[in-house]
C-alpha cells in the first residue's frame, strides 16, 4: 500500500450519523468472489441525484465528510474498500461525548486495508461541513492537522495506526518489518511446547 502523508483535495459532505456497513455497501454485493470493482457500488440503495455524491460538486472528491457512529452494524471490509476503489483518500468524522466517530470493527478494517479515519470535535467538524461540498481540504497526518479555508484543526490518532499508515503498511506488512526476529526465534530450537504431562 501507499503511505499517507499529505493529502489535499476537495471534500464531499455526508453528515448523517449512525451510517451502517450496510448502507455503504449492501450486503447482496458481499458475494462478489473479485476484490475489485465495488467502488462504483458505494451507497449504492441511496445513490440518486439528491445525494451528495451524486452531486456535481462531489465530482473528483477524495475527502468523506461524515457525521459520527460511521461505520457501524456488521463487519465488512467491502464498506472499507468501497470508499478506497471510489477514489476517496480519508474519511473525517465527528466525536462526540456519548458516541465514537467511528464503530469499533469499522475502524479496524479500515487500519487493516490503509484508509485514514480522523475524528473533529463537534466544533470543528460543523466547521468543515459548513466549508461544504467542493471545498479543499488538506489532511497532514504527521502533523495531526486539517486545514481547510485557512483554518487548522487538530485531530489524535492511535500512534500504532499512524506508523502503519505513514509506512503504508498493512497487517501483514506489519508483521514482516519484524521478519529477521521471527526467523532467528524460529531457528533458535526455543520453539514453546506444552511441558510433558506426568502419567495418570
Amino acid at each position: 500500500m501507499a503511505g499517507f502523508t499529505v493529502h489535499t483535495g476537495t471534500q464531499v459532505v455526508y453528515a448523517a450519523d449512525h451510517v451502517d456497513t450496510d448502507r455503504i455497501i449492501p450486503a447482496r454485493f458481499l458475494s462478489r468472489v473479485s476484490r475489485v470493482g465495488f467502488g462504483e457500488l458505494l451507497f449504492a440503495d441511496v445513490r440518486g441525484p439528491e445525494f451528495p455524491l451524486d452531486q456535481p460538486d462531489a465530482a473528483g472528491a477524495s475527502v468523506l465528510t461524515i457525521g459520527t457512529n460511521f461505520g457501524c452494524g456488521s463487519s465488512r471490509e467491502h464498506a472499507v474498500w468501497a470508499i478506497q476503489q471510489a477514489g476517496l483518500k480519508a474519511v473525517i468524522a465527528r466525536i462526540d461525548v456519548e458516541t465514537p466517530g467511528y464503530s469499533d470493527i469499522f475502524r479496524q478494517n479500515a487500519a487493516n486495508c490503509g484508509l485514514l479515519l480522523v475524528e473533529l470535535t463537534p466544533a470543528d467538524h460543523q466547521a468543515l461541513v459548513a466549508a461544504g461540498t467542493g471545498a479543499e481540504v488538506t489532511i497532514n497526518l504527521p502533523d495531526q492537522e486539517v486545514v481547510c479555508g485557512g483554518q487548522t484543526y487538530h485531530f489524535e490518532i492511535n500512534p500504532a495506526v499512524k506508523a502503519q499508515l505513514i509506512a503504508g503498511h498493512d497487517l501483514i506488512g506489519t508483521t514482516l518489518v519484524h521478519q529477521g526476529k521471527i526467523a532467528a526465534y524460529e531457528e533458535s530450537g526455543r520453539l514453546w511446547s506444552p511441558p510433558a504431562r506426568a502419567n495418570a
